[in-house]
């Protein structure tokens, strides 16, 4: 029996993004706040049962080495399955952009593969998988407004920012998260480090009111001016704040109202733009459960297969 099941795996913002120290494992630890937001990719996925594991992934464009298959083996490895998957992905999110686009993709992976298989994945076990893919994905288990620690895998619920007037503009610039990091370091000190923790606890208790900093926009704009030209012209256009969100490239300005988001929209029509809106969490996963239905029995969460046993 083919099981199936047609998916939105959403994008996220960074509000606020500041790099500390390189740690021991060569990793940064970071503070951040997650949220995730409307815009979405597409992802079709059908299960079947089978002697030999075979994973197919139909996508546009094309992605080499695409999280998904990845998501979808090393889960079907540790419920010890073999089963021909078939993905159909559409990719609406930018890639290259900062919204995590594939880590999103992968953790759609990992929360609808167990529905469809009939196994039951305790989220703890979800999350340590989702951490061996990739730093961000872990959150993307979660959803809604929600703080970062570690390097991003470290996860605490947040009171929902209630903003939802948001502008996202994805310029056709690739930034390499690599090279991010790299010119950050180089910047890095331990003066730096105490201004950058009170600035980023006073953002946290401030929710709504906050104006977060990012630490990437000083080597970003650099690279890319750019990018900077675009985030002060949503404040001119009469964002409230706008920033660039993960190590970019995409800038979001957040909005007072309804028409001075329209005004700015038409006036940037000639860069890739979304109007864009917040997810609670409670939103976020209530549209996952009616995503994954009708292989889903009751309203927990992570989503529970009705073929479970």
């Amino acid at each position: 029996m083919t099981r199936s099941a047609s998916l939105k795996a959403f994008a996220k913002l960074n509000l606020g993004l500041r790099i500390l120290a390189k740690r021991a494992d060569g990793y940064h630890e970071l503070r951040t706040v997650f949220q995730t937001i409307s815009l979405a990719d597409s992802l079709g996925v059908s299960y079947m049962a089978a002697r030999k594991t075979e994973i197919v992934v139909d996508g546009t464009p094309h992605i080499p080495d695409n999280l998904v298959e990845r998501a979808a083996r090393i889960l079907l490895d540790h419920l010890k399955l073999t089963a021909k998957v078939h993905f159909t992905l559409k990719k609406v999110i930018p890639t290259g952009a900062g919204l995590g686009g594939g880590s999103t993709d992968a953790a759609a992976v990992l929360l609808s593969l167990p529905v469809l298989a009939g196994k039951r994945v305790p989220l703890e076990v979800l999350l340590k998988l989702a951490a061996q893919l990739g730093s961000d994905i872990p959150y993307f288990l979660h959803g809604g407004t929600t703080l970062g620690l570690g390097r991003g895998e470290e996860l605490y619920p947040l009171p929902e920012v209630k903003a939802s007037k948001v502008l996202l503009i994805a310029p056709a610039v690739h930034s390499s998260t690599a090279e991010a990091y790299r010119d950050l370091s180089a910047q890095l000190t331990s003066e730096s480090l105490q201004p950058k923790l009170s600035n980023f606890q006073q953002q946290v208790w401030l929710g709504d009111t906050a104006k977060p900093a990012n630490d990437f926009e000083s080597v970003i704009f650099t690279r890319h001016p750019e990018l900077a030209r675009i985030r002060q012209r949503l404040v001119k256009l009469g964002a409230g704040y706008a920033a660039m969100t993960g190590s970019g490239s995409a800038i979001f300005g957040v909005f007072n109202s309804s028409e001075a988001l329209l005004q700015a929209r038409k006036a940037l029509s000639r860069e890739k733009v979304f109007a864009v809106s917040y997810l609670s969490r409670a939103r976020y996963q209530s549209s996952w459960l009616r995503s994954l239905q009708p292989h889903v029995k009751g309203a927990e969460w992570p989503p529970v297969s009705l073929y479970a046993r």
